[in-house]
C-alpha cells in the first residue's frame, strides 16, 4: 500500500471518528472498511490494474464521508471532500474526476459504465447476499428511524426489503453473481418466509382486534341502560324503604298515643273495685299495643357492621365499599384508595352494585316481613281489646261480674 493510500485512509478515519454523528449507525466505519473488503475481493478477481486499484481504494474511503454533513445528496459532499484531499496532494484533475464519478456510481438507480463502478456497486451491497443481512438492515432500519424518522411497521421494512431486491437490485460483476447472489435467494426466500408469518400474525391480531371492538361496541350498546337499571332499581329499593319506615313510624306514633291515654286514662280507674271488670280489657289491650310498639321498633332499628376491610378483600373483592357500614370506620387514604381500587376494576364496580341491590333488597324484605307482622298484630289486638271491652261491659251490665 502506497504512502499516499495510506494518509488518505488516516485522514477518512480521523474524519468519521470525529465528524460523523453517533446517530449514524450503519453508515459509518465499519461500513466503509467492510464495503473495502468487498472492493478489495472484487478487483483481485477482476485483476484490475495497480492505478485502477489505488483509484478503486480511494473512491470506497470516502464514497460515505458525505454523511458527516447529512444523509441529502450525501454523494456529491463526499466527492467535494475527496476533491478537497486530493488537490491538496497535488492529483492531476482527470484522477480526481474518474474517482469522483466512482464514488457517484453508489447513487441509488445508478447504471454502471465500467468495471471499478460495478465493483464498489457490488461491495456496497454486498450484504445482500451474505448471512449478515439481517443484521445489517436492523442497523439501517433504525437509522433512517433516527435520522429521517422513518418509522416502519414489520411488514412494511419486509416488503420494502423484498421490493429491493427483487426488482431494483442487481449484481454486476461475474463473481458476485457466482458467489453472493445464492446467498441473496436464500434472504429473499426468508423475506417471504417472515413477510407470510407477519401477516399471518396481523391477520390473527386484526381479528382479535375486531372481536374485541365489536365485544366492546356491544357491550358499550346496553353501558347507559346498565346503569339506569342499576340506578332505577336502587331508587325504588329506597323509595320502599322509606315507605316501610314512614309505616313503622306512623304505627309506633298511634300505638304511643294509645299508650299515653291508656296510662293517663283507663289505669287510674282500675284502683276503683268498681272498675275491676276492666282489668281484663285493659291488660289485652295494653299488651297488644305494645307488642305493636315493639315490632315497629325491630323494623326500623338499624344494623350496624364492624366498618372495617382489609387490602386482601378488596383484592379478592369481598367486600363491597358502596355500603357505609363497611367502611365507616376506616381511614379515608385507605378508603380512597379501596374505591379507586374499585373504579379501575369494572366487573368488580358492577359487582358491587349487585351486591348492594341484593342486600338493600335482603333489608326490605326484613322490614316488610316485620311490618306486616306489626300490622296484623296492630289489627287483631284492636279488634280482641274492643270484644274484650265490649264483654266486660255486658257482663258488668248483668251483674254477673266478680
Amino acid at each position: 500500500m502506497s504512502l499516499f493510500l495510506v494518509d488518505a485512509e488516516n485522514y477518512v478515519i480521523d474524519l468519521l471518528n470525529e465528524q460523523l454523528a453517533t446517530i449514524y449507525v450503519y453508515h459509518n466505519l465499519v461500513h466503509t472498511q467492510s464495503v473495502l473488503e468487498k472492493a478489495n475481493e472484487l478487483a483481485k478477481n477482476l485483476k484490475v490494474d495497480e492505478i485502477s486499484f489505488e483509484n478503486l481504494q480511494l473512491a470506497v474511503w470516502f464514497h460515505d464521508t458525505g454523511f458527516i454533513k447529512g444523509a441529502q445528496n450525501h454523494e456529491e459532499e463526499s466527492v467535494r471532500i475527496l476533491t478537497h484531499f486530493l488537490t491538496q496532494h497535488a492529483i492531476e484533475t482527470k484522477r480526481i474526476e474518474i474517482i469522483s464519478n466512482i464514488i457517484l456510481a453508489t447513487k441509488r438507480g445508478y447504471k454502471p459504465i465500467n468495471d471499478l463502478e460495478k465493483i464498489i456497486i457490488d461491495a456496497d451491497c454486498a450484504h445482500l447476499g451474505s448471512k449478515n443481512f439481517e443484521s445489517k438492515t436492523a442497523l439501517l432500519r433504525k437509522e433512517w428511524e433516527i435520522t429521517e424518522n422513518k418509522m416502519y411497521s414489520d411488514e412494511e421494512w419486509t416488503t420494502i426489503n423484498l421490493e429491493f431486491l427483487t426488482q431494483k437490485h442487481r449484481y454486476y460483476t461475474n463473481f458476485a453473481l457466482k458467489n453472493w447472489s445464492i446467498t441473496k435467494s436464500k434472504n429473499i426466500a426468508i423475506l417471504l418466509k417472515d413477510l407470510k408469518k407477519i401477516k399471518e400474525e396481523n391477520r390473527k391480531f386484526n381479528q382479535k382486534k375486531e372481536a374485541l371492538d365489536l365485544k366492546k361496541n356491544k357491550s358499550n350498546v346496553p353501558e347507559r341502560g346498565v346503569e339506569t337499571m342499576f340506578r332505577v332499581a336502587l331508587k325504588n329499593h329506597m323509595t320502599l324503604s322509606n315507605i316501610a319506615d314512614t309505616k313503622a313510624n306512623i304505627l309506633l306514633s298511634v300505638n304511643a298515643i294509645i299508650v299515653s291515654l291508656a296510662l293517663s286514662n283507663l289505669l287510674p280507674k282500675l284502683d276503683n273495685t268498681s272498675n275491676n271488670y276492666l282489668i281484663i280489657p285493659t291488660i289485652v289491650f295494653v299488651t297488644f299495643t305494645v307488642a305493636s310498639i315493639i315490632l315497629s321498633i325491630l323494623a326500623t332499628r338499624p344494623n350496624v357492621t364492624r366498618g372495617k376491610f382489609t387490602k386482601e378483600d378488596v383484592a379478592n373483592k369481598k367486600v363491597n365499599l358502596l355500603f357505609f357500614g363497611n367502611f365507616h370506620q376506616m381511614k379515608l387514604g385507605d378508603f380512597e384508595w379501596g374505591i379507586t381500587e374499585m373504579m379501575q376494576d369494572r366487573d368488580y364496580l358492577y359487582g358491587s352494585l349487585t351486591k348492594d341491590l341484593y342486600f338493600l333488597g335482603l333489608v326490605l324484605n326484613r322490614k316488610y316481613k316485620i311490618l306486616r307482622i306489626t300490622y296484623t298484630v296492630f289489627m287483631i289486638g284492636i279488634i280482641i281489646s274492643v270484644l274484650a271491652f265490649a264483654i266486660a261491659f255486658k257482663i258488668k251490665e248483668t251483674g254477673t261480674f266478680l
